[in-house]
């Protein structure tokens, strides 16, 4: 009987101690968890809401229900289907340009040659780089009158313009800008993830007359092709969800041929006041990027 006694005492104790441990992670947590509330969730839901009224800068208190009429409207819309595809296009030419030029970058940096240490080093001055920093390094560039592009460009007799405004070579640009920026941090994290492969696989597969490019292909290439794919999406989320690059160069111009969803958004809510046609192309935006979400953690989990 004593000994019963005994037991369930001790699984008593065990249980308050638990609790009172349960209580104090939730207590530890709870600051953070009301901060991002405040910062994070209660943005999104406020711009659902919004989504579905007619709310305008010039009248903030004064909120009409119109369910799905935004959403209507953005179908019918044009210019919201061209920043769309503008988009898409930014985002998947540029993140394809910055994984395959990373890719080069990082086996450059895997040969064990004099001065590869300081080129390293070089590598990541583009990726710390303040966009706008970037963006007037370009606007330079491309400058009529003394921009080094035209100057080039006059030395052989082609024609000379200002490209950022020039409805064909505007988009490239951006693109340029954007894959000069990113591509280093694509090259430091796929030559981490070369340099975790070991070396006795590369040493057996030359024994067993492997070329070099049958060592990539079957080494290589699978060893890093998880760090790689979480990479492309991290900077699909990141491009497609980028406003600076565009508004700081074209501001969407010219013609809106370098149009995206997030000067469009801009525009509709600090140009045209229409906070609800805004909230509504934003949260398109947000369904967008939570389909490449969940695919990162998809892949998280495959690890």
């Amino acid at each position: 009987m004593t000994v019963k006694k005994d037991r369930l005492s001790s699984y008593r104790n065990q249980f308050v101690s638990l609790s009172t441990e349960t209580w104090l992670g939730w207590g530890l947590l709870l600051p953070a968890g009301l901060l991002m509330g405040v910062i994070i969730f209660y943005p999104i839901v406020d711009g659902i809401l919004t989504s579905f009224q007619m709310r305008s800068f010039l009248q903030p208190e004064a909120r009409e229900f119109v369910f799905l009429a935004h959403y209507r409207a953005l179908i019918q819309d044009g210019v919201f289907w061209t920043a769309l595809w503008n988009s898409a296009v930014l985002t998947g030419v540029s993140v394809a340009l910055q994984f395959l030029l990373g890719l080069g970058l990082a086996l450059l940096l895997k040969q064990r040659v004099p001065g590869i240490t300081i080129f390293r080093s070089i590598t990541m001055v583009t990726w710390v780089l303040p966009v706008i920093v970037i963006v007037i390094v370009f606007n330079w560039l491309v400058q009529p009158g003394y921009g080094l592009v035209n100057l080039i460009l006059a030395e052989f007799g082609l024609p000379t313009d200002y490209w950022f405004s020039n409805t064909t070579w505007a988009m490239p640009l951006i693109i340029l800008m954007h894959v000069w920026k990113n591509a280093p941090f694509f090259a430091i994290a796929l030559f981490a993830a070369m340099q975790s492969i070991p070396d006795e696989l590369y040493e057996a597969a030359e024994m067993d007359g492997a070329s070099a490019i049958q060592q990539f292909r079957y080494i290589t290439l699978p060893n890093i092709s998880y760090v790689a794919m979480i990479m492309i999406v991290l900077h699909v989320l990141y491009t497609f969800n980028n406003f600076d690059f565009v508004w700081l160069s074209t501001g969407g111009g010219p013609l809106r041929t370098t149009e995206v969803l997030p000067t469009y958004v801009y525009k509709q809510a600090f140009d045209q006041y229409l906070l609800g046609y805004a909230a509504s192309i934003g949260v398109v935006m947000l369904i967008i990027m939570m389909m490449f979400t969940v695919i990162y953690v998809k892949l998280e989990d495959l690890d």
